[in-house]
């Protein structure tokens, strides 16, 4: 089996939670102190050895390929003003062996349809799939942890963790078995109420998929809204084929919602290496104001 060597990002979406600041900006670019959403995500693949980077990408999503794009007109500014440090800052966005590939989502029929639409420049081989409304931060990142399950067992792995059971409805929810040493996925079903959860372990946002996995959204069937769920596709997958839970280390930020890119925002600055120790003296002031 080959090694995982490309990564899947649907960022089509049209980011409504965050509105008005998404109607001509992309979610993704959402800046969490200095860098964009995509670009956390964007440096977690590489670490985990990604070198082809497919964005399955839609309207008004222009400013992700221009982020990930070579900028003349700024990097030569900043040279003739001999600005190295920022210039490095700009051309080391991505490493020089990693390529990007962008595919239009004509319509918004669903994370499985997102997937099956990256099938031409993924072909027949393993890879990965990143949601960058999770941002997962700690060492080794998620998709490196998930990887070295991949490379021992040759099966698809989802990064999963344990959530509040009231808030089950949010998530792909699983059910596993222990089998050799992983936890083996014996059923997986798409947000459950709370009630009827088969268990409060749901999938974050980190896949990684043995191709076959195409040929199951192939023949899905439209769902709710007349979407393509990827969780349906990992059932039928789940017949031929196991398929692995990884319960995730680190912290996971739910940028997806205000409150989670919030505490993203303020746990990151706090770590910042430029503007750390001066943001914790400023919470710590308003902390002891508000006493």
């Amino acid at each position: 089996m080959k090694k995982i060597t490309k990564a899947v990002f649907p960022v089509a979406g049209m980011g409504t939670r965050f509105l008005p600041a998404t109607k001509a900006s992309p979610k993704e670019m959402l800046p969490i102190v200095d860098k964009p959403l995509i670009q956390y995500a964007v440096e977690e693949a590489v670490a985990a050895g990604i070198t082809e980077l497919i964005f399955i990408t839609g309207r008004n999503k222009r400013s992700i390929e221009d982020h990930f794009d070579k900028a003349y007109e700024l990097e030569t500014e900043l040279e003739n003003r001999s600005k190295q440090k920022l210039l490095d800052i700009v051309q080391g966005i991505l490493p020089p062996t990693v390529s990007c590939i962008y595919i239009r989502q004509a319509e918004a029929l669903g994370l499985g349809h997102a997937v099956l639409c990256a099938r031409p420049a993924v072909g027949n081989e393993p890879f990965a799939v990143i949601l960058a409304d999770d941002l997962m931060h700690g060492e080794p990142g998620a998709l490196e942890q998930m990887v070295k399950v991949f490379d021992e067992t040759h099966s698809s792995v989802l990064g999963v963790e344990e959530v509040p059971r009231a808030q089950t409805g949010s998530y792909g929810i699983v059910e596993v078995s222990e089998e050799r040493g992983h936890q083996r996925v014996t059923s997986i079903v798409e947000k459950p109420h709370p009630d009827v959860a088969p268990s409060t372990l749901a999938v974050v946002g980190r896949y990684i998929l043995t191709p076959r996995v195409f040929d199951k959204l192939v023949a899905t069937q439209p769902g709710a809204g007349g979407e393509i769920q990827l969780t349906d596709g990992i059932a039928a997958l789940m017949k031929d084929e196991a398929v692995l839970a990884l319960p995730l280390r680190g912290t996971r930020y739910d940028c997806g919602s205000k409150l989670g890119y919030l505490k993203a925002t303020v746990d990151l600055a706090l770590e910042h290496p430029e503007v750390g120790a001066a943001f914790a003296a400023f919470l710590a002031q308003r902390s002891a104001e508000a006493k």
